[in-house]
């Protein structure tokens, strides 16, 4: 039997190889090497898979500037409230679908009477210092909120809540009347008892945990940086990785702060920050492209620009025209209502802004956004129909002038007429106007008077009716009595009637918003058509809210957001004309008053459904207000980040979410670095 060849043996082949067999045999040496690597690189990459990993930082862009990153206070600014969803949790939260999951909660209960709601905590809930998180918490900020010396804008919702602590891990929360949104509220976020319980209600808004808070949510405060003036240009973040939930893949978040939308863009040109809204450029996405290179040109010189994916998210929140039917009488008058909505093209009016914005817009016909919360639509809507505008102005008196214009002339009523029948011997007021009458008709009739305007019927005055009769009336038997005849004629030539004429015109007051000015001037221009005139008043945000507060406007044109699940009291409720509800049309309708509280108390979704369906109809058919459309929430991503789980814009479906801030809902999800596992 022959032996295998030693190494010694081996290391002698290429002395006895020719130059040819050994360039061969090396050749095949190298694809040897070459397939056992492809082999094992195969096996590799069918039995593992790439899956996220920790690292990497994102980098947002705000115009703007954080005032109170304090769930106390932020609530009602947009920046404010992006930072406090990445840093406080609350008891309830939302899903990618808008619907409210448990959030610090592990389990809850409601009463039979639906009064009562029993929270359980989650287990090992840490604030960001390392001091646990309990139900003392809890019952601190709801009663901070509910204090009035701390003056929060959430107090209305927990003013008439009662909580009680039962252990460390569950609590109470009692309401009066049964609330099916009620879990909605439960969404605020919590903060730190013993950061906060020694800060009085003087110094809350000072404290500088306003700027740098101690929360419990997926991102921890690390630091900001300010300039000399105090403009806060950065705030950094990072990950907290003793989060209750699953911590996020990316190590860092960052925000930059600029003061105009030009330097946003800058630094989205040259890659220094990795996304923004479209809200800081104005809600424009044609401008958006046409100043930040997209596509071809970036990935030529990619050195010179970051590549943006864009995404959309959908809001349940539309634009509308509330007519105060209070401020201004001509909106007391449903045709002069149905008429303004009648004499808009809705649809000619959404493709004319989604053209020039490249923004989707969906158009609305009803308070309720049937579509977002998945009810039926209204059974009527007011199409574009100029004619039957027309003829709704014409029921209401407004006619066309000379000018162009609608205009209603009315008479007014005299403030006195004879009434009486007046002979010899009445006196009083009716008697001193006959006298004064008869003098200024006729030199006769005075000289017969000699100035007798003291209110006593004599004969002097009779003598003067009955020459008044013989002139005036001379088909009948002079009386020197004011019988019917008589006075209807006295009323003719002494009374006269005043003519009123009211050109149909209001103002519309709005925020002074690029979108929205060009909205009200399509609307101007719309209603021009039909001959009503109307004035715009675009205001900043600062002053309308002042405006609205008070009910100071005939119509104005602004956004509503309802929530996820939507309590349509505030909105439409009689009781909510006043500030702070947010009737803004003045409406009043018992049997929509009715049906708000009964959507509202009613523990069935299926009753709640239907009431809001037959409750959109009426409010629909009374027309209070103009519904005009859904816009879309652009976001404009880096293509490095991935996870973000919605659909590019462009496509037919979107992620729904309650409010701006929400955008981050799925953040613990978003990874820049990725990682092979085996399979």
């Amino acid at each position: 039997m022959k032996k295998f060849p030693s190494f010694s043996q081996w290391k002698q082949i290429f002395k006895v190889l020719t130059k040819k067999e050994k360039s061969i045999f090396l050749i095949f040496f190298l694809l040897a090497i070459s397939s056992f690597a492809f082999l094992i690189a195969s096996f590799y990459i069918n039995n593992t898979k790439t899956v996220p990993s920790l690292g990497g930082k994102y980098i947002e862009g705000v115009v703007g500037q954080p005032r109170f990153i304090n769930p106390i206070y932020g609530e009602t600014n947009d920046v404010d409230r992006t930072l406090i969803d990445l840093i406080f949790s609350g008891l309830m939260t939302y899903d990618a679908n808008g619907k409210i999951i448990n959030d610090l909660v592990d389990s809850y209960t409601i009463s039979p009477d639906g009064k009562i709601y029993e929270f359980s905590l989650k287990d090992n809930i840490f604030w960001h210092d390392g001091k646990l998180l309990t139900s003392d918490d809890v019952i601190f900020t709801i009663k901070t909120i509910q204090n009035s010396d701390y003056k929060s804008p959430l107090r209305a919702n927990w003013i008439a809540v009662n909580a009680e602590k039962i252990s460390d891990k569950s609590f109470t929360l009692t309401i009066k009347a049964p609330y099916n949104s009620f879990l909605e509220n439960a969404t605020f976020k919590i903060i730190p008892k013993h950061i906060w319980e020694n800060v009085s209600p003087e110094n809350f808004t000072l404290s500088f945990y306003n700027l740098q808070p101690i929360g419990s949510g997926p991102f921890e405060f690390l630091n900001l940086n300010q300039t000399n003036t105090g403009f806060i240009k950065t705030i950094h973040l990072k990950s907290n990785r003793k989060y209750y939930n699953n911590p996020s893949f990316i190590s860092n978040l960052s925000f930059q702060f600029f003061e105009e939308k030009e330097d946003l863009i800058k630094a989205a040109k040259s890659g220094s920050i990795n996304g923004f809204t479209l809200a800081s450029l104005e809600n424009n996405q044609s401008e958006a492209e046409k100043k930040i290179l997209q596509g071809w040109f970036r990935k030529i010189f990619p050195q010179l620009d970051e590549n943006f994916s864009v995404y959309r998210f959908s809001l349940p929140r539309y634009f509308a025209v509330f007519f105060n039917n209070q401020k201004s009488s001509i909106f007391a008058d449903s045709n002069i209502r149905k008429a303004l909505a009648y004499s808009v093209n809705k649809n000619e009016l959404i493709e004319k802004i989604s053209s020039e914005t490249k923004n989707n817009l969906s158009a609305v016909d009803s308070p309720i956004i049937p579509e977002f919360f998945n009810y039926q639509k209204p059974t009527s809507s007011y199409n574009f129909e100029i004619q039957t505008a027309e003829e709704l102005l014409d029921k209401s008196g407004f006619k066309n002038n000379n000018q162009g214009q609608k205009e209603k002339t009315t008479v007014k009523k005299p403030a006195f007429q004879f009434i009486g029948y007046l002979r010899a011997g009445s006196k009083g007021t009716e008697v001193t106007q006959l006298q004064v009458c008869l003098a200024k008709l006729d030199e006769n009739f005075k000289n017969i008077l000699i100035d007798e305007v003291d209110g006593t019927y004599s004969k002097i005055t009779e003598n003067a009716v009955t020459e008044f009769q013989k002139k005036y009336l001379p088909d009948l038997a002079p009386t020197g009595e004011t019988g019917q005849s008589t006075r209807k004629k006295l009323n003719e030539l002494c009374i006269s009637s005043s003519q009123n004429s009211q050109l149909l015109k209001f103002t519309l007051t709005t925020i002074n918003q690029p979108q929205l000015v060009q909205l009200a001037n399509i609307l101007k221009e719309y209603w021009g058509n039909i001959g009503i005139s109307v004035d715009i008043n675009a205001l900043s945000i600062i002053d309308i809210k002042q405006v609205i507060k008070n009910r100071n406007y005939d119509a104005l044109l602004y956004g509503e957001s309802l929530g996820g699940q939507p309590d349509l009291y505030p909105f439409w409720h009689s009781s909510q004309k006043l500030d702070p509800g947010l009737n803004l049309s003045s409406y009043e309708n018992k049997e929509v008053d009715q049906l708000l509280k009964d959507a509202r108390e009613t523990l069935d979704e299926n009753i709640k459904t239907q009431k809001y369906e037959k409750l959109q109809n009426i409010v629909m058919n009374d027309a209070p207000a103009l519904f005009l459309y859904n816009p879309d929430y652009i976001y404009w991503v880096s293509e490095k980040i991935k996870g973000i789980d919605t659909e590019p814009f462009g496509s037919t479906q979107s992620m729904k979410i309650i409010d701006p801030a929400k955008r981050f809902i799925n953040i613990t999800s978003w990874y820049i670095k990725t990682k092979r596992v085996w399979k």
